[in-house]
């Protein structure tokens, strides 16, 4: 009878054994399975949102087709896109069934534009409506709005984690489309050199860069300015030797055309293209990152990020510990190999009776053949990694804690159902 009463037990934890939990979810990802949303995305990833979504563990993305993204983000500063797209993010749980059972009828939902704070009152709200009939309307909170988009299909789900919907046409807040670049009032020399960068300042104003940043800044740089104390660092090349355009290279090689925030630079996979590449591969530079401690890598040196100077959409400045030096101006020479030590009189030695003759080597193992059990024969990392279908966008892992505390808890059960 014990036994019996052991079974259900059993079955559970083995359920659970197997179990694993979902711990992020990436709306990169999920976006990119299809191409109409691409501009969406694109933009996402640029304005540094696509990082703010993952993070967060309750969200909603009203998501726009390429034809009407297009429409309203036309060519407006990457600050504007930002605003825009972020009045499309709802920090609540929106699918298919809450939106047709919306309580008397109507809600207001805050967004992340809403925790900018230059959303005044409702601006940076989202009215949604069940307007009967199987449609349901969105549209700005702020008084006198129209609800000028509905809801068009479902995208992607995760309960109650993230939703992801597409609308018919963008949500426009009063004033969302005509505020100034934040950019426009910024002095970048000034900035740099207030953060202990003067030599830098110094540099790119001389060389005149100041107004090819500042054109660019509008739609998305990032800085690394070296401090002062970098540029007196022990093998640091004399800046005197290099030609002017060697010069103008370095210092545009200190900045990449895109906004990266701190948390997009803990994102970043592979290489990161600055002003001064010229192709696939040049000029560009890698990023590592432990803990909160962010390091730029270009073949020849390495730097570390001491502190953000700005981040402003769609500006980030940062303040770095060296000079960055690309392996295209300053690439080390290959050590040359050690000459040989000259060769001495060998000693006699003494004569030793011959040894056996040795066993015939074994044949070699058929190629291709691994032993039973053998790592060959174990699913490879990127097996283990792979998803597909419904599981696109979402990061699965499962505790290694609890995978382990509830093994031994089966394998007890076991041993007493067997007992």
């Amino acid at each position: 009878m014990a036994k019996a009463n052991l079974l259900p037990v059993l079955l559970l934890l083995l359920s659970l054994s197997a179990a694993v939990s979902v711990s992020a979810h990436n709306i990169t990802d999920i976006l990119a399975a299809d191409p109409d949303y691409s501009q969406f995305n694109d933009f996402l990833s640029q304005t540094g949102l696509a990082d703010e979504i993952n993070t967060r563990q309750t969200i909603t993305v009203l998501v726009l087709n390429n034809a009407a993204f297009s429409a309203a983000a036309g060519s407006h500063p990457l600050s504007v896109v930002k605003n825009l797209l972020s009045l499309h993010i709802l920090l609540d749980y929106f699918d298919n069934t809450k939106l047709h059972q919306i309580t008397n009828g109507t809600t207001l939902s805050t967004t992340l534009y809403q925790t900018t704070g230059t959303a005044h009152g409702n601006v940076g709200s989202v009215n949604i409506t069940d307007l009967k009939g199987g449609k349901v309307g969105f549209g700005s909170a702020a008084p006198g709005s129209k609800l000028d988009s509905t809801y068009t299909k479902s995208v992607k789900q995760i309960p109650y984690n993230i939703s992801v919907i597409e609308i018919s046409a963008p949500i426009i807040a009063p004033g969302i489309l005509t505020a100034p670049p934040p950019s426009a009032d910024v002095n970048i020399t000034a900035l740099i050199e207030k953060a202990g960068c003067k030599t830098f300042a110094n540099l790119i104003a001389s060389n005149g860069l100041v107004k090819t940043f500042q054109s660019t800044a509008d739609k998305g740089l990032t800085i690394f300015a070296p401090n002062d104390e970098a540029f007196k660092a022990k093998g640091v090349p004399d800046l005197k030797k290099l030609t002017n355009a060697e010069v103008v290279s370095l210092l545009q090689y200190h900045a990449a055309a895109k906004y990266l925030p701190i948390g997009s630079l803990k994102t970043t996979k592979g290489s990161v293209a600055t002003l001064a590449s010229n192709g696939a591969g040049k000029f560009d530079f890698t990023v590592s990152v432990a803990g909160d401690s962010v390091t730029l890598h270009t073949g020849v040196d390495s730097s570390r990020i001491a502190d953000t100077v700005l981040d402003s959409t769609p500006l980030s400045i940062y303040s770095v510990d060296s000079v960055l030096l690309p392996s295209e101006l300053f690439a080390k020479s290959p050590s040359p190999a050690p000459a040989p030590e000259p060769a001495s009189a060998p000693s006699p030695s003494p004569r030793l009776a011959p040894s056996p003759s040795p066993l015939p080597a074994s044949p070699p193992a058929p190629a291709g053949e691994a032993p039973g059990g053998a790592p060959a024969d174990a699913p490879s990392a990127a097996a283990e990694r792979s998803t597909s279908g419904k599981s696109d966008g979402v990061h699965v892992k499962a505790s290694a804690v609890f995978t382990v505390t509830v093994t031994a808890l089966s394998a007890f059960v076991i041993s007493a159902v067997l007992s």
